[in-house]
């Protein structure tokens, strides 16, 4: 027994060794796993929070919006991008209300609101389809340059017909005939070739008395071209972006 005693005894003294040197910094570690746990936890809670209050505030846009309240629509997007600029509710809540606005006269308005996506959206896509209704409206005010600088911004190739072919309509708006003819002969180069809006490009070329489109792409090797877009204060106006995917419930 004794033998045993003597065993036990040194087996204590150096776990008390060990404690003694390694006791804190385990103590430390365990303090910080069990803040950032909680951490983590807490922000999982603030973030599906966030996402329900826009959600339900970007549902009342949506709703002033169908009955042309321009006045909820605009006290419910301007609540969107003052408390909820991060998330994905506020940027498309600026392009409901910058098509409301638009047709209740206020071009600059909205203006204001699709460049307030350019700056602050998170998303490309939205940037994107932005900038593509700026242009639009800036060609409609007839300011052909400014609808160009914005055209040239870097794009994904989903949107390349499609600004190309808006190109097209500033640069013949502009009186540049031949610019204004190779820029719709990249939107036809680009535009799928089963796409009927590639009819809508060539009767514009067409229009200018230009030579034959290149040969089309073949289905399978052509990119994907945006959906022919519904009026939205210009030529032709960009693809709507999709709403958000609904908040996950919150991990507590």
């Amino acid at each position: 027994m004794a033998v045993y005693d003597l065993e036990e005894q040194e087996k204590l003294d150096d776990l008390k060794a060990w404690w003694h040197q390694w006791g804190n910094t385990i103590t430390t570690i365990i303090a910080i796993a069990c803040v950032t746990l909680a951490g983590v936890q807490g922000w999982r809670w603030w973030t599906g929070k966030q996402a329900e209050e826009a959600s339900a505030l970007y549902a009342g846009l949506s709703q002033a919006a169908r009955a042309n309240d321009l006045a909820k629509a605009k006290d419910a997007t301007a609540a969107l991008e003052d408390r909820f600029a991060r998330t994905g509710y506020a940027p498309r809540g600026a392009l409901v209300l910058a098509k409301l606005l638009f047709d209740s006269g206020d071009t600059a308005g909205a203006r204001a609101q699709l460049q307030w996506v350019i700056d602050r959206a998170d998303e490309t896509e939205l940037k994107e389809i932005a900038r593509y209704r700026l242009a639009e409206l800036l060609l409609n005010d007839k300011q052909y340059d400014e609808a160009l600088k914005v055209l040239d911004a870097k794009h994904g190739e989903p949107f390349a017909g499609l600004y190309a072919d808006l190109r097209g309509d500033a640069l013949a708006a502009a009186g540049r005939a031949n610019d204004a003819r190779a820029a719709y002969q990249v939107a036809l180069a680009k535009i799928d070739a089963k796409s009927q809006y590639r009819t809508y490009v060539q009767v514009k070329l067409d229009a200018l008395g230009g030579a034959d489109a290149p040969p089309a792409i073949p289905a399978a090797a052509a990119p994907a071209a945006a959906a022919p877009p519904a009026p939205a204060g210009g030529s032709a106006a960009a693809p709507a972006p999709a709403a958000p995917p609904a908040p996950a419930a919150p991990k507590r």
